[in-house]
């Protein structure tokens, strides 16, 4: 029996809940325990993330009828370079200071797992209007994981949200650490599996 194709709408947010990058299939831990230090640093690599999923996915289902299996790998890793290069400089032309802090891991994405696994799951496999919306649903799903380990970090650590100090003090200065960024991610993976098993009881009654 063939498999139901899943619509837009599922293919959006089967990438931010379902399957997030982060917190339920625990790819990109690199970016997610390094980076997500503040908001501002989890929303840029976020969105420069975002761009290059999206292109990327869309670009892979476009020519993947001409990709010989023996070289698909090489063509994904170069077909995120080149969308890597792109995101990479528009961020060090428009916002330099924020670039600084985060360029290594920019540059970086080139070697993000969540990336080549979506290409080799789903854009090869799939024509560009579902790769787009995967490619949408992934990237929404890995920000919206990289602002979240940065509010609770940036929060509990400086007392700042976006740089706007809300509470006074610096709570625990341990969550700006990488350390923490283990705990967070652990933490809100417990969350996300919790939620999950208490939606699955509800739509059993």
């Amino acid at each position: 029996m063939k498999a139901r194709k899943k619509t837009n709408s599922e293919l959006f947010f089967n990438g931010i809940l379902n399957e997030n990058p982060i917190f339920r299939l625990a790819l990109s831990m690199c970016p997610a325990v390094g980076i997500s230090t503040t908001v501002m640093n989890g929303v840029l690599l976020g969105t420069a993330v975002l761009f290059v999923q999206v292109f990327s996915s869309c670009t892979i289902a476009a020519i993947k009828n001409y990709i010989h299996p023996r070289i698909r790998i090489p063509t994904y890793t170069l077909t995120i370079a080149t969308w890597v290069t792109v995101i990479d400089l528009m961020l060090a032309a428009y916002v330099p200071e924020a670039y600084k802090e985060m360029g290594i891991f920019v540059k970086l994405i080139v070697a993000f797992a969540i990336i080549t696994m979506r290409l080799e799951t789903f854009a090869c496999r799939n024509p560009v209007g579902a790769s787009f919306w995967d490619g949408i649903g992934m990237g929404l799903g890995f920000t919206f994981g990289m602002m979240a380990l940065g509010l609770v970090r940036e929060l509990l650590g400086m007392g700042t949200i976006l740089g706007y100090d809300v509470l006074g003090f610096r709570p625990l200065l341990f969550f700006v650490l990488p350390a923490a960024g283990f705990f967070c991610v652990g933490l809100m993976m417990a969350i996300f599996n919790y939620m999950e098993i208490v939606y699955n009881r509800r739509k059993k009654v």
